[in-house]
């Protein structure tokens, strides 16, 4: 009997410890990652590899954290999310200042374009001189893509010689300033520049959907925070193969995106006008096309005086990117 008992206690611990190693194992391969938005229509990646799964395929629990436009460097340097989405034409510079990030994959191309209105005296680039354009910041990539392509045709656009005037209003405003005279052109992001073109009747000078070369430039990527890439790169890895994976659905699935974005009150608007937007980008995600991407705009806007004329450009690329294990260049 007393060899019995023992052996009953001894198969109950063993059942409670492998239980509890069970357990931890499964939390541990559950891990949170909280993840920074603004309700942009080209963040499709976050929304989609949150509703079709990604995530959690790749063993994570994501936390959507909405934040107001602007704030995402903030949020992540304060440590508030570990990981978020950014147009890489307004990441080139804080980088350069020491914003604790890595990049570690393209999302996607195109969202920029510079609108005139019907029937504008202008047509090129070069007639651009002496006219204002409307931008949503002057550190926004609407006015970074504007000065790339203003700068290509030999108009000068730097803080001290610019031959062309770039006033700030709020994506709301744009249009109407447009239409009321007090600028001559608008940059805008999409869905804001879509919609502009669309309702009031614009017509979309440059777009980095499909003017070259800027066609073929990735312009949107997911970073993480700098501290998980080094304490924890499994974890960061598992959060880029997320997003590539949700990049790569939405390419074959603009319509359903666009519909689940708007049901799930990621993203505002109509899911049909939305979805003809997906469809001008190119969502096939490229660790290698977000690399060249960001040398060749980092290059570009040094050459106009947004980058230190001491900037180290092939330092600041290889300092900015994080390659980690597991992680391929593209999915498909």
């Amino acid at each position: 009997m007393k060899k019995i008992i023992i052996g009953a206690l001894a198969l109950a611990a063993l059942t409670l410890l492998l239980s509890s190693d069970h357990q931890l194992r499964a939390a541990e391969a559950k891990k949170l990652i909280k993840v920074g938005y603004t309700g942009s229509l080209c963040e499709g990646p976050l929304h989609i590899a949150i509703e079709k799964g990604f995530f959690a395929e790749e063993g994570l629990e994501a936390e959507a954290i909405r934040l107001a436009p602007g704030t995402n460097f903030e949020a992540i340097t304060a440590g508030q999310i570990d990981a978020s989405f950014g147009l890489l034409a307004t990441l080139i510079q804080p980088l350069s200042n020491g914003l604790p990030i890595k990049i570690t994959t393209g999302l996607h191309t195109g969202c920029d374009k510079v609108l005139v209105p019907a029937g504008s005296s202008i047509k090129t680039a070069a007639d651009f001189k002496g006219k204002r354009i409307g931008v949503p910041s002057l550190t926004s990539s609407p006015i970074m893509f504007a000065k790339r392509v203003l700068a290509a045709a030999g108009v000068k656009v730097g803080d001290k010689d610019s031959e062309v005037e770039f006033i700030v209003f709020s994506n709301a405003e744009l249009p109407l300033a447009l239409e009321k005279g007090a600028v001559d052109s608008i940059s805008a992001n999409d869905p804001v520049a879509s919609l502009a073109a669309h309702k009031n009747g614009l017509t979309i000078l440059f777009d980095s959907a499909k003017t070259p070369p800027y066609n073929n430039q990735y312009c949107c990527a997911a970073y993480v925070s700098a501290k998980l890439a080094e304490a924890d790169p499994d974890t960061a890895a598992r959060y880029t193969r997320a997003m590539q994976k949700a990049a790569a659905w939405i390419q074959k699935n603009q319509d359903e995106t666009a519909k689940i974005q708007v049901d799930n009150h990621y993203v505002a608007g109509d899911p049909v006008f939305n979805a003809g937007v997906l469809k001008t980008f190119n969502y096939i995600p490229s660790v290698k096309g977000a690399y060249e991407a960001f040398g060749t705009t980092a290059q570009e806007l040094q050459k106009i005086g947004v980058l230190g004329e001491k900037t180290n450009v092939n330092d600041l690329q290889k300092n900015s990117f994080a390659f980690l294990a597991g992680v391929e260049d593209s999915v498909k």
